[in-house]
Parts: C-alpha cells; sequence; structure tokens
C-alpha cells in the first residue's frame, strides 16, 4: 500500500465525517465506508493524520461548534445538538476542555480576541530573554514562505492536535526566526506551530483553514535534554486534524499577567 493510497483514503473517511457530523457513526462505520478492517483503518488514518478516528471526528464536531456560534443567533445553542452531542452539557464542557473557553465566552469574546491579535502587530514588546537557556530546554527554529506576515504561535502537545493548553508556548512575530522553552517539564511531545496572517475579520478567522502549519516528529524531554527542532511552515492540508484551542485568547490572557 502506497503512501498516496493511504493519503486517499484518509481524505475519504474524513469527507465522510463531515457529511456525517449530525449523525451517531462508529469507527466501524467509516472503516467500512472506505473498504477496509476496523483495525486497519485505525492504523492508516492514525498514520496519516496522527490522532485516531474517534478523535479525529470529536475534533470536527467542536470545530463546526465554533463556525456555529459565531454565525448562528441561536442564543441557548440548541442548533449544536444538530452536530453530534446529546445535551448542551456534554457540548460546553467538551467546548471547553478543547477550546480552553466556555462557548458563552467565544461567542461574545473572540471579536476582542481577535482585534487583540491584530494590535499586537504593531505592539512594542521587549525582547524574550533567550540567552538565558535552563535545562531542560528546546530550541525551536521557524522556516516560514517568505510572503508570510503574521504571527506565529509555538507550542509543546502531548498530541498531533492542538486540543488543549500547550505544556508550554510562545507567540512571536514573522520576522523571528527562533524561540526557547526553559525547564521544561519531562515527557513526550510534539511542537505544534500555526502562522496566522495579520488583518483577518473575527467572523472569518477560521484556524484550521487561513493558517499556516507546521510539527515536529516526537521529541523526549529528559532532566538535561538539550533538544533543537525546525518547523517549515506550509498551508493547510486536507488531512490535517483542527486547531481548537483559542489561539488569541491564549494570547490576551498571557499579556494580562505581564
Amino acid at each position: 500500500m502506497t503512501e498516496s493510497e493511504h493519503m486517499k483514503v484518509t481524505k475519504k473517511a474524513i469527507d465522510y465525517m463531515h457529511k456525517h457530523l449530525d449523525q451517531e457513526i462508529t469507527t466501524k462505520d467509516i472503516a467500512s465506508y472506505v473498504g477496509y478492517s476496523t483495525y486497519h483503518f485505525i492504523r492508516v488514518f492514525k498514520e496519516v493524520t496522527g490522532i485516531t478516528p474517534r478523535h479525529y471526528l470529536s475534533a470536527l464536531r467542536i470545530e463546526s461548534s465554533k463556525d456555529l456560534l459565531l454565525h448562528s443567533s441561536d442564543s441557548n445553542l440548541k442548533t449544536l445538538l444538530s452536530i453530534g452531542f446529546r445535551s448542551i452539557g456534554s457540548f460546553s464542557s467538551r467546548f471547553k476542555q478543547y477550546v480552553g473557553m466556555s462557548p458563552k465566552s467565544f461567542r461574545q469574546k473572540t471579536g476582542t480576541y481577535v482585534s487583540h491579535l491584530q494590535h499586537y502587530q504593531n505592539m512594542v514588546r521587549p525582547p524574550s530573554d533567550d540567552s538565558v537557556k535552563r535545562i531542560p530546554y528546546v530550541t525551536c527554529h521557524i522556516e516560514a514562505p517568505v510572503t508570510f506576515n503574521g504571527l506565529i504561535f509555538i507550542g509543546l502537545f502531548p498530541r498531533q492536535i492542538p486540543d488543549q493548553r500547550p505544556i508550554v508556548g510562545t507567540a512571536i512575530k514573522h520576522s523571528r526566526k527562533y524561540c526557547v522553552f526553559s525547564e521544561v517539564p519531562r515527557g513526550e511531545y510534539y511542537v505544534l506551530a500555526a502562522g496566522l496572517p495579520w488583518g483577518l475579520h473575527p467572523k472569518h478567522y477560521n484556524f484550521s483553514r487561513t493558517s499556516l502549519r507546521g510539527k515536529s516528529d516526537k521529541i523526549r524531554v529528559s532532566d538535561h535534554s538539550n533538544i533543537e527542532v525546525t518547523i517549515k511552515l506550509r498551508g493547510p492540508l486536507p488531512v490535517d486534524p483542527p486547531i481548537l484551542i483559542n489561539l488569541p485568547y491564549l494570547l490576551f490572557e498571557k499579556d494580562k499577567k505581564l
């Protein structure tokens, strides 16, 4: 089986997920649709996307709910039951877990957070003290297209999907080419990066469709680690897991603490 065939099958599965968000489909259902055994399908899907089909489907539902929250006038969120959640309570709990804030806050404050991100473009900020590297540390070098202008979020995540707060994270302008995370907790991580261009309207701010993406192979941080990784940013692919964590909110929250 070639890599291109794996990619084709995964895209077909993701398209099926998109079309059946409102139904209680199982991994077995999706595997049957693409003509694979359940075991083989899970292995291939995870090989391509980095996460299981079940996890990916849950992420798609949360991503769809973000669009509904920004564009729907249904204040009591009943329309969200149409994307596979059985109750408002279960949806709210899962949303906050993945996005980092409640659905109500996301609906009311996204414009404020994104405006804060845009103001960041002209803010004069003290440089990070990257000269002091305290073990264990991870140095991240960023390669972005020469035409990109915006903010680059970089973080260490336990999985290959940004669906929670990073273990450590930061944001740098496109003109800067690296960052350093010092005193990183021991563990296994992926370095994930997202490049968000300046000037997008909050209503159009779908991170999964508008941001550049990049990730490292798994890194293992021990007590004495000195790790260097290079992240090459590229455009989003159809098989990329959704970006669920609210990136402008993380920046807003961090700045409030300064």
